[in-house]
């Protein structure tokens, strides 16, 4: 570009290569975007050594001016080495001559010359510890605030944490940039008069085993999702409002304070062969699943983003989520919200609402696909680059 300096800048892409979900989807969806207009910047993706099979996979999705270099070291010796020990061993001095190291999982290295930017994604760990495994979140406790205050500029996912980074660490608001997450070309309304479109759809739906109309659960099973109150309401659908023809899909793997309890829990309720674990959907079935559903639910209880709903009214599926933390900035007017995620009567409520008023459906519909819009990769990567430019 003329009259503009080129900048040279590091990204820790570990997340992206080594995370299915959460982090790693944003990074991924972020750098995408960073590289396939680069603006005459140059990119250097750092990743660890145990993640290394993963990055000899994705190297070729990249453009020319995109160059990869491992680190000497794993994941955890990374953690212990720049976070428990706190060596003051640069992470810069793998990464060329960088103007900026952006780190979009957490933490930063120590750094000689470039200037560090973090993600924060959430302050969870902190404000709802009972939702991580205890040693990550005394991890997180300590490596997260350490971060924040070496950190030249930080971004958050949402108003939201912006404004938690400001009531918990002190952070000034003027030291924070909101670049929300975006959403994909491919999370959209599915046409099911065309060939390509119908052939995905009925090749995910025997995939899956998907032969009644169902309610849909995306993300990690784990107790910050709160899905045990989903299957509660669910019951209480089927039993006290006599919504008896959908199934409830949950899709997403185990995670951290879960168990196969989960799945004696719904025989207990006798729900046995109505809820439906998927276990971890890939990327590339997420579209025609929310297509195929007649309603997303995701009653979680804290959520620095919340990508599930923005991939729902994307493709056009009518949501019910919780009016908490950063949800009603991924909803805005397009979803149907309650109060109180822990109360399974309102849940249930809202189910049924949104399952059965036809005209609600098609107003949720429409507002959803439009508030879809507001959210780009593209913006974000924008966003991103003139922060970058102004450290610069």
């Amino acid at each position: 570009m003329e009259g503009y300096d080129a900048m040279n800048i590091a990204i820790d892409y570990t997340a992206g290569l080594v995370q299915r979900a959460g982090v790693g989807r944003y990074t991924r969806g972020l750098v995408q975007a960073l590289t396939a207009d680069p603006q005459g910047d140059t990119y250097t993706l750092l990743y660890t050594r145990d993640a290394e099979p993963a990055a000899a996979d994705v190297r070729p999705a990249f453009p020319e001016h995109v160059r990869w270099q491992r680190l000497p070291f794993t994941q955890r010796q990374a953690a212990l080495l720049w976070q428990r020990v706190r060596l003051p061993l640069p992470g810069d001095r793998w990464a060329g001559d960088a103007d900026i190291y952006h780190s979009p999982d957490f933490v930063l290295p120590p750094l000689k010359r470039a200037r560090g930017i973090v993600t924060v994604h959430d302050l969870s760990f902190l404000v709802r510890p009972e939702f991580h495994e205890p040693s990550l979140a005394r991890y997180l406790q300590r490596a997260v605030p350490r971060s924040v205050e070496q950190a030249a500029h930080i971004f958050a996912d949402s108003e939201y944490t912006r404004q938690e980074l400001q009531r918990h660490l002190g952070v000034a608001p003027e030291r924070v940039s909101v670049v929300y997450p975006g959403v994909e070309p491919r999370f959209r309304p599915y046409d099911f008069g065309n060939e390509a479109d119908h052939q995905e759809l009925m090749q995910v739906r025997a995939a899956f085993s998907l032969d009644a109309p169902f309610i849909l659960f995306v993300g990690t099973i784990e107790p910050r999702k709160n899905i045990r109150t989903l299957i509660r309401a669910y019951r209480l659908l089927r039993q006290k409002m006599k919504f008896v023809f959908h199934e409830l899909i949950i899709a997403g793997g185990i995670g951290w304070g879960e168990s196969d309890d989960i799945y004696t829990f719904v025989d207990d309720l006798r729900l046995g062969g109505h809820v439906l674990f998927a276990g971890y959907v890939a990327d590339a079935f997420l579209p025609a699943l929310y297509n195929l559903a007649d309603l997303v639910v995701y009653p979680s209880h804290y959520e620095g983003f919340g990508l599930p709903v923005l991939e729902a009214m994307a493709c056009g599926t009518p949501v019910v989520t919780g009016r908490n933390t950063s949800l009603p900035e991924v909803g805005g007017d397009a979803v149907l919200y309650v109060d109180d995620v822990e109360d399974e009567e309102a849940l249930a409520e809202a189910m049924h609402r949104a399952l059965n008023d036809k005209e609600l459906r098609a107003e949720l519909r429409q507002k959803g696909l439009e508030h879809a819009k507001r959210f780009t990769w593209e913006r974000a990567a924008e966003q991103a680059r003139q922060a970058y430019r102004r450290l610069v």
